[in-house]
């Protein structure tokens, strides 16, 4: 594949760098590659994707899942032809097991077929590929999201409009394809997660689609599914928030929103608006002579039709948030239960209810954890009182700890908390004293979830690192940056300045 240097930046005010990318991706792409590392001196895809390809090869012929050879062509493939690529966080530091759901996305109108429409067997290779690869990539992890993005792009590109029953069925289908294959894969590798977990129900997929074979595929996956025993994951496919992944990949439209206008920044036609009108046989010229007489050759997607396209998929793919209420099959069936899903239900806590008050220090800074239990040893409340913070954190904090409140009390599993705060850097840090736990924090939240982390889940998390620590001491170290300089001058000093006037 020939390849070109493009100079990016990540922002406007850094300086660009040299980027090296396939001569026929967007400029776009360079400017997300450039991101993902902002201090070097230039950038390659290759060698980024080398990380984590090189990786997950390794570990996925050590655990006798793929070959290595196998398993880094098709990921090679597969990202070459902006198909699919991982998330963020995944190309920086694959090895990396905190912070939130690792994820996948599958690039929708890269799958695009000039014969059958729509290449089945690719998509749900890649399905699958997905799932063992970031399994192999953070093997520790309860929940993984593998997801799409662009399927405006897709239903452009077959001549769909995204408002309509026949686009929200497709939308259906490819969903419940991605899952059941994501699932099954899923099942496989409960050696590498040694997690064995009941899969979630979800509703069967339209019996019937505008692409041929699309529906009967579905279907098919719908029911492999619904056999499975166990799967080595909470959640496996899901909808999650975009990041770098999209960039690499050149979507035009996040996960399952529309396109709200048909024109993009630069004043021209977007590349879905001109597969939609090639599709229909229709030139620039035509489509524009229609709309001068009134008609709508390329109608925009409203809000609503974003609203009943989340319905659509909702019952099949987990939309956001990620982390749902479980509902497991055998417990639904025994109940007799609707398979629709419903939307998560607060438990109040009892009005006398256990709990403890942790008192410690991170970085010299106090800090008081307070927790509130239910019956059954849940945790379902906390609070966090600071000291030496100035009024305005301590309402931020509380603020906080409120809002983690209501999440564990509407179902969010402590677990998500911790993979997403733990390791935060802001604020104090350093060493931790009077709580045996935990020996060092990065951050009073690190602190927290850390503690919530040994005392509630029985997990002791690797402790950061003394540059870690300098880092979070070196935010406290910070000296004021305002351009202006404090006024010298007192209060008293002001007021012997006052003259009174009649």
């Amino acid at each position: 594949m020939r390849l070109r240097w493009v100079e990016a930046a990540a922002d406007p005010d850094s300086a660009p760098i040299p980027v090296l990318l396939p001569t026929t991706w967007d400029d776009g792409a360079a400017v997300a590659l450039a991101g993902l590392l902002p201090d070097a001196r230039r950038v390659s895809l290759a060698d980024l994707a080398d990380g984590w390809i090189g990786l997950a090869a390794s570990r996925a012929e050590a655990a006798e899942v793929f070959a290595a050879t196998s398993l880094a062509d098709t990921l090679h493939d597969l990202l070459l032809r902006r198909r699919a690529a991982p998330g963020g966080s995944l190309w920086t530091d694959p090895a990396t097991s905190l912070g939130a759901a690792p994820r996948f996305v599958l690039n929708l109108p890269a799958f695009l077929d000039p014969s059958t429409g729509f290449d089945l067997a690719g998509f749900q290779e890649a399905a699958e590929v997905a799932t063992v690869t970031l399994t192999l990539l953070r093997p520790d992890a309860k929940r993984i999201a593998v997801g799409f993005a662009d399927l405006d792009g897709l239903l452009a590109g077959l001549g769909i409009n995204y408002d309509s029953i026949a686009g929200r069925d497709i939308a259906a289908c490819v969903a419940a394809i991605l899952r059941g294959h994501a699932e099954a894969a899923s099942a496989r590798l409960s050696g590498l997660t040694g997690l064995q977990v009941l899969p979630d129900i979800w509703s069967a997929p339209p019996l019937h689609c505008a692409v041929p074979g699309l529906a009967e595929a579905a279907a098919r996956a719908f029911h492999d599914a619904a056999a499975l025993h166990s799967c080595a994951h909470e959640v496996v496919a899901a909808q999650t928030p975009a990041d770098v992944a999209e960039a690499i990949l050149g979507v035009e439209t996040t996960g399952l929103a529309p396109a709200f206008a048909r024109v993009s920044g630069d004043g021209r036609l977007t590349r879905a608006a001109r597969q939609f009108l090639a599709v229909r046989n229709l030139s620039t010229d035509q489509a524009l002579a229609a709309m001068l007489q009134g008609e709508q050759p390329l109608p925009a997607a409203a809000a609503e039709a974003h609203a009943a396209m989340h319905a659509a998929l909702a019952p099949i793919m987990p939309v956001l948030p990620l982390v749902q209420p479980r509902r497991n099959r055998r417990g639904m069936m025994q109940q007799g239960q609707p398979l629709s899903p419903h939307p998560a239900q607060p438990v109040e806590l009892p009005m006398r209810r256990s709990g403890t008050m942790q008192k410690a220090a991170v970085g010299g800074h106090r800090v008081y954890l307070r927790t509130a239990e239910y019956e059954d040893g849940k945790l379902g409340e906390i609070g966090i009182s600071l000291q030496k913070e100035t009024p305005a954190f301590r309402a931020l904090m509380d603020a906080f700890a409120a809002s983690v409140s209501l999440g564990l009390q509407h179902g969010v599993p402590l677990e998500q908390f911790v993979e997403t705060f733990v390791g935060t850097r802001f604020g104090a840090g350093g060493l931790v004293e009077g709580d045996p736990s935990v020996g060092a924090a990065t951050s009073t939240l690190d602190y927290v979830f850390r503690h919530l982390a040994a005392a509630h889940l029985g997990r002791s998390l690797p402790e950061p690192d003394e540059s870690e620590l300098a880092q979070s001491a070196s935010v406290v170290d910070l000296e004021p940056t305002l351009p202006l300089e404090w006024p010298q001058e007192t209060p008293e000093t002001r007021r012997r300045g006052l003259r009174l006037v009649s």
